[in-house]
């Protein structure tokens, strides 16, 4: 909860799945970090495999946001700090809902 939120959606090296009831939370490790391709999609699966309800993330690009927005996940983009400070802004509404995607296709790749 101390660590500070990843910029990059599909390329963040852990997803924080947390009951913004409880705040009891689980740690996922995001295999996708290094793909060569394909890491926003991948993410966003599992992501949604994972159960959650809303994303939290610094930037999200066009191709994650679409399989997020599928499954019907709600996505917040700007998020920074620590994990457990955009969970607070998230739950005192300060964090506004995104209308789509806040970077274009690899955003974030090593080139």
């Amino acid at each position: 909860m101390d660590s500070e939120v990843d910029p990059r959606f599909g390329r963040a090296a852990y997803f924080v799945i947390i009951d913004t009831e409880t705040m009891d939370f689980s740690v996922i490790e995001n295999e996708n970090v290094a793909a060569a391709g394909g890491a926003g999609i991948s993410s966003a699966k599992v992501v949604i495999d994972s159960g959650a309800e809303a994303v939290l993330t610094g930037n999200c690009g066009p191709n994650a946001e679409r399989t997020l927005s599928a499954a019907g996940l709600k996505l917040y983009t700007g998020a920074t700090g620590t994990v457990a400070e955009a969970v607070e802004l998230f739950k005192t509404g300060k964090l506004t809902e995104a209308a789509g995607p806040n970077v274009e296709s690899h955003f974030g790749m090593d080139k």
